[in-house]
């Protein structure tokens, strides 16, 4: 089955655009059909004026259904998305997937809190991923979503989604602690053990005249289980008597169905995650405010490493020349290593900003997210006497990061406050900036040494300035359209690559750009309505794409200087049914969707050239087609129960492909087929939250020519179906207890690295 678009249902798409009609949602938001309502708290930082699809979560909502341990958590049942969290308090891994987009494209999306940008633009991957950190739980007070590149107050990097966290700013005083506890017992390869953790939170906020003020703080304490394991091919081995023979290799199946070796875990984590929010709002007048926000987390985290092999004394090993059955392996201490990492991040925001909901509106914001501190170590010896310590190497990050500053104005016809039709026209102009530094130098203790001479070092910057307008005009009162465009301009400089004695810089580059957006929305019926959109994106390369390369004789090898930017044509088309039935609230959407991207940014083997090159590349066109099913009620068959539901189809094919023909006609790595969510809650009453989640995603591949077709092993990428459970017990007015088990089937799933089997989460929580 394929969904194509065609010429004339492209001048369709032109026109229209899919979704629910923007919204402003809240803890209760009141959902009438195109339109969500604020019934109370803070507005989105999306453009809610727009008719694409919008989804949203309240902190109820959180509370009530989703063992939430980290702030992507809220995302777990969102319809089309997953995010790759191995374990809890995974801080560089956890890459947020969208329809057309897999968990190794983790900047083909962007994640923002109260507008402040928590995207990791730096680079394209798992190394890169939003900072989660600098939101906690139990500070969101709801989480949107917009689906796509349809508004042009967004840069090409929301070809994918948008997320945006509302966090809590109390209208008068409030309290609020909680404690919890979470335990994983985990088995794989040759590892059986339990893992534990526990986290506590608390917060203060309250509201005195035109001051306002929120304080947060949590402390996150967890062992995650070993998520790499040393392995050799088995045809790696040379057949001969040489080495130390050892027992304790396990047998297995690498993703390319070929016979290797496990010889040892590495990368169990233990992670100490503090995390520190102030807000301040200042109203100088009853329409105009001003906010700051203070983020701080630090994080030290410990990689232990354990081998599953032991000569004939019984001793483990961990380097040298081993045997296995006749077959003799060099092992080095890189293969069963641990290492240690120390990172204190920083984050401001600062607004001020109108809102009169009249004529004009007016923003001023800026943001500035800094690496205060960021080290890997990493031992150059062999375990175990790595872990007393001797040399090593550390990286460190210091100076990287971004900040950015917008200037938004919304302009509104009079017709807009009382007439029948209405024009809201937003303009803007933005400037994103970032800043890769990264410093690899000697040290001769790994563990609390300094810095001595350096190994490597590589530095880079992008900029990204903006100008976008776009009007909304409610043409008539069933019809409402959206047109708009972005005109970018981005440049990348001051890239260098130095080895021990020699720095060589890249030449600088600068684009320009436009994307036009469209909308289209019309009220069929009072229960019916009917939308599309499209859109265009422009995702340029990041530092670390585009400065790639390593030094061979103090020459730059290995890197493409007309790396292109990624171009994607995304189309919608919406049918939206008010389900008011009785006591029964819920709507039922079906959205089809396409991607047509050009130059997509992937790491790839040019064969075309000799020798073969492996680096980034443009892939010329993948092309993604689907249908998107998403329901929601309240008061299902009874009073209490509540159903959520999604249900995703994507046929993603790689169209052409000069540079490695092996890849044209395959399914776009870590997009899966089909995937869906099911979260069932029955509240019988006040006291009680009963809680069942299931998730579904199908088959995958890692690499771009599908030669990969054994998931269910370490670096392959599995299908996986899990279900979730959680019950939330109202103890006093100002207590609640929960539990829940996360995995409940105890499922073994991958995306590379395993993900958690079955964890309890155990909670306690006070709200004054």
């Amino acid at each position: 089955m394929q969904f194509r678009t065609t010429p004339i249902a492209a001048a369709l798409l032109a026109a229209c655009s899919s979704g629910a009609f923007a919204q402003e949602m809240a803890d209760a938001p009141l959902k009438t059909l195109g339109t969500v309502t604020v019934t109370s708290g803070r507005p989105s930082s999306l453009p809610t004026q727009i008719p694409t699809t919008i989804e949203g979560i309240s902190a109820a909502q959180i509370a009530d259904k989703i063992n939430a341990t980290d702030s992507e958590d809220a995302l777990k049942y969102f319809p089309s998305l997953n995010v790759r969290k191995r374990f809890i308090g995974d801080y560089d891994h956890a890459v947020l997937a969208s329809r057309a987009s897999g968990t190794g494209n983790s900047a083909r999306s962007l994640v923002y809190a109260d507008g402040i940008l928590l995207s990791n633009l730096l680079g394209n991957g798992a190394n890169y991923t939003p900072r989660w950190g600098l939101v906690s739980p139990e500070e969101i007070a709801r989480v949107d979503v917009l689906y796509g590149p349809f508004s042009a107050a967004y840069p090409g990097n929301s070809v994918g989604a948008v997320v945006d966290y509302v966090t809590r700013m109390p209208k008068q005083f409030e309290a609020h602690a909680k404690l919890s506890g979470f335990s994983q017992a985990y088995q794989q390869y040759g590892t059986d053990t339990t893992y534990t953790g526990k986290q506590a939170s608390a917060s203060l906020g309250d509201r005195n005249g035109a001051w306002a003020w929120w304080l947060d703080v949590s402390r996150l304490d967890n062992n995650g289980q070993p998520i790499a394991f040393a392995n050799k091919l088995l045809s790696s081995g040379t057949i001969g008597s040489g080495g130390t023979p050892v027992t304790g290799t396990i047998a297995d199946k690498n993703p390319a169905n070929k016979d290797w070796l496990i010889l040892g875990s590495t990368n169990q984590v233990h992670t100490i995650q503090d995390h520190a929010k102030a807000k301040l709002a200042y109203d100088f007048s009853p329409v105009i405010r001003a906010s700051y926000t203070l983020g701080w987390w630090r994080n030290d985290a410990v990689r232990s490493a354990d081998s599953y092999l032991r000569d004939p004394s019984g001793n483990p090993v961990y380097s040298g020349n081993i045997n296995v059955n006749g077959r003799q392996f060099t092992l080095t201490p890189a293969h069963i290593a641990p290492s240690r990492a120390q990172l204190e991040h920083v984050m401001h925001g600062l607004s001020i900003k109108s809102n009169t909901k009249g004529v004009w509106d007016w923003e001023l914001a800026a943001s500035r997210y800094d690496y205060a501190k960021d080290q890997q170590r990493t031992p150059g010896g062999a375990l175990p006497a790595s872990n007393q310590g001797g040399a090593g190497s550390i990286t460190d990050l210091n100076g990287t990061g971004w900040n950015t500053l917008a200037l938004k104005a919304t302009w509104r016809s009079d017709d807009q406050l009382g007439i029948r039709s209405a024009h809201v026209v937003d303009v803007g102009y933005q400037r994103d900036s970032y800043q890769l530094r990264t410093l690899v130098s000697s040290t001769p203790d790994w563990i609390n040494g300094t810095a001595a001479a350096r190994s490597s070092a590589f530095n880079g910057n992008t900029q990204l300035g903006s100008l976008y307008a776009q009007d909304t005009w409610r043409i008539a009162p069933d019809w409402k359209t959206t047109l708009g465009g972005r005109l970018e301009q981005w440049q990348a400089f001051g890239g260098e690559l130095s080895n021990a004695s020699t720095t060589r810089t890249f030449g600088e580059r600068k684009e320009t750009s436009f994307s036009p957006k469209a909308a289209l929305a019309y009220q069929v019926a009072p229960d019916w309505a009917l939308k599309a959109s499209l859109g265009r994106a422009v995702r340029n390369p990041s530092v670390a794409e585009l400065y790639q390369g390593a030094l061979v004789a103090n020459t730059i090898v290995n890197n493409d200087p007309n790396l292109r930017p990624e171009k994607s044509w995304t189309s919608e088309l919406t049918a939206e049914h008010n389900l008011n039935s009785g006591e029964m609230h819920g709507t039922l959407r079906a959205t089809f969707f396409h991607e047509n991207t050009r130059d997509a940014l992937y790491s790839q083997t040019n064969v075309t050239v000799s020798p073969n090159v492996t680096n980034i590349q443009n892939v010329d066109r993948i092309r993604t087609s689907g249908l998107e099913l998403a329901y929601q009620a309240s008061d299902v068959g009874l009073a209490g129960l509540d159903l959520s539901a999604s249900l995703t189809y994507a046929h993603s094919i790689i169209a052409a492909n000069d540079k490695f023909p092996a890849s044209v006609g395959q399914w776009q790595p870590r997009v899966p087929q089909w995937r869906a969510n099911l979260v069932a809650t029955y509240q019988p009453d006040s006291t009680w939250a009963y809680t069942v989640g299931a998730r579904y995603s199908g088959k995958q591949f890692g690499t771009l020519d599908n030669s990969d077709p054994n998931g269910a092993t370490y670096t392959g990428v599995s299908s996986f179906f899990v279900t979730d459970v959680r019950i939330r017990y109202r103890v006093a007015k100002q207590w609640t207890a929960a539990v829940g088990i996360d995995n409940l089937n105890n499922a073994t799933y991958w995306a590379f690295h395993p993900y958690t089997q079955r964890t309890l989460v155990a909670e306690l929580k006070f709200d004054l």
